[in-house]
């Protein structure tokens, strides 16, 4: 099967304005990779700063397809509202009958007003393909449009495996299941006491593991849970269930904290920025990412191969509450983070057994805002989204909102060939103050999931703990609605999970 590839984002080689307090407009391609028959594709055009008025952008249009032809008319100019940071126009895809291979439209910005220059990223190309619109991943070239070619052999059979399943299902997973349970009660995961199976997917953490007080002595607390993780990781593995591990990581200049609630306004406006490449704490960070590698490459199953995880970092970034925020960095200097951690795991490291997830919180309505601190499809393997608000007990609109937001990531993963996920969600039960939603696993969340032909690889509860559940165990008013929300044909357990560590013949 051939490969092929949406060109998204060209830039020219003039040097950067040097007067600090321009305003600068660019252009990206945040869809660009489009199809015949009704696969369209999207340009944003994005200023660094606001506007008090609005701001005029005018621009040529160049490339093989026709404008009015191949695509619905678009204008030479766009207005972006006063006080706003960017708008978008979509390129939506006219069919014909013929034939005429991939085709172009190109945008070149040329001229502003308001002051406003025109920076770097001043072209984009939106490819229009007559692909047929349902692609098929091929077992053999899985690994082309991975983060990682040079990956594990499980680990691309992870992705694979994850992208076919979620045409028809999804894998529930939870947070600490092997670690934390509803009143204290130890042993088994709680899901498995309700079920009789284990959650598809453990949700663990690097956030110990990485601590500043980690001393790697058998007698450190710290140290203890780095071995108890590793070794859950180990069993979910050897289970043939999925990993997932996040990072709360400290902020770097005292180590103590990551919500920004209890840091300091110098820690909170220079955290991020002092991690990147030339930052006073970069030498820092890079031994953080040392011992994430060390583990990485210490996990080894009963098998004798590496255990494959997916690694979300700095998720939830479109919110105020960690130090990697939106409020503490720009769009560009995420992205710098984001694809520094990748290529310095992968190409300095040599980590071959990680799928990168990248995970905002719900705050967006479209695929631009999705898209806005997207590092780039070479960076990312799953396009994930956390989501708490939408299912706390809001009502019908809030969980249609969900649903339409899980319809933007499968149309961002299909055009992409990525994996979508709803990475991290709940509605946490607190009996006798936060009490049960009738249906909420069977109706609410499951209707969410599945609705209007959404398709995501996997899902993830949040943790129990001694006085909250998130999944019910035994003996709750929720839990017959767990049974069925478990036992509906989309949803997978760890007693239903194909091997997913393995590619088909």
């Amino acid at each position: 099967m051939s490969v092929f590839f949406g060109l998204f984002v060209f830039s020219c080689s003039k040097d950067d304005p040097e007067i600090e307090n321009d305003i600068l407009v660019n252009i990206s391609a945040t869809i660009g990779f489009a199809s015949e028959p009704s696969s369209n594709g999207e340009f944003t055009f994005t200023l660094t700063n606001t506007v008090s008025t609005v701001t005029l952008i005018n621009y040529t249009i160049s490339g093989t397809a026709t404008n009015g032809t191949d695509y619905q008319t678009i204008a030479n100019s766009i207005s972006i509202p006063a006080n706003t940071l960017s708008k978008s126009i979509a390129i939506i895809v006219l069919d014909d009958t013929t034939t005429e291979g991939d085709e172009t439209v190109t945008m070149t910005l040329n001229a502003t007003n308001n002051n406003v220059i025109i920076g770097n990223s001043d072209v984009a190309t939106v490819t229009i393909s007559e692909l047929p619109e349902e692609f098929i991943l091929s077992p053999d070239e899985t690994y082309l449009y991975m983060v990682n070619p040079n990956a594990t052999p499980q680990t691309i059979a992870l992705f694979y495996n994850l992208k076919l399943l979620s045409k028809t299902k999804f894998v529930v997973g939870q947070q600490d299941a092997f670690s934390s349970f509803y009143n204290d009660n130890i042993g088994e995961s709680d899901i498995m006491k309700t079920t009789g199976s284990d959650p598809g997917l453990l949700g663990l953490d690097f956030m110990f593991i990485t601590d500043d007080n980690n001393n790697g002595a058998t007698s450190n607390w710290y140290y203890q849970q780095e071995q108890n993780i590793k070794s859950d990781a180990i069993e979910a593995y050897n289970k043939g269930m999925i990993n997932s591990f996040s990072w709360h990581m400290r902020e770097p200049y005292n180590g103590e904290h990551f919500y920004t609630s209890e840091m300091t306004q110098f820690q909170k406006d220079n955290a991020l920025v002092s991690i990147l490449p030339d930052g006073a704490n970069h030498d820092y960070y890079k031994q953080k990412l040392q011992k994430i590698a060390d583990v990485a490459n210490s996990m080894v199953g009963s098998d004798g191969n590496l255990v494959p995880f997916i690694f979300r970092p700095f998720h939830e970034f479109d919110g105020d509450w960690f130090w990697w925020g939106k409020d503490y960095c720009t769009p560009q200097e995420f992205k710098a983070l984001w694809q520094f951690t990748v290529t310095y795991l992968r190409d300095t490291l040599h980590v071959n057994n990680i799928l990168f997830a990248f995970s905002p919180d719900n705050n967006f309505f479209s695929a631009a805002e999705y898209l806005s601190r997207y590092p780039g499809d070479a960076y990312v393997d799953i396009l994930g989204m956390d989501n708490y608000s939408d299912f706390n007990n809001q009502g019908q609109m809030a969980l249609e909102s969900a649903n339409e937001k899980l319809q933007i990531l499968t149309g961002l993963a299909k055009d992409r060939v990525k994996i979508a996920a709803l990475t991290e969600s709940a509605y946490i039960v607190t009996p006798g103050v936060n009490n049960p939603i009738s249906g909420f696993y069977s109706n609410h969340m499951y209707n969410a999931l599945s609705d209007n032909n959404v398709e995501i690889g996997y899902m993830m509860f949040w943790t129990n703990t001694s006085n909250t559940y998130c999944t019910p165990p035994p003996g709750q008013p929720s839990t017959s609605d767990f049974l069925e929300f478990v036992n509906k044909p989309r949803s997978v357990l760890q007693n239903e999970l194909p091997n997913i560590y393995e590619l088909p013949q």
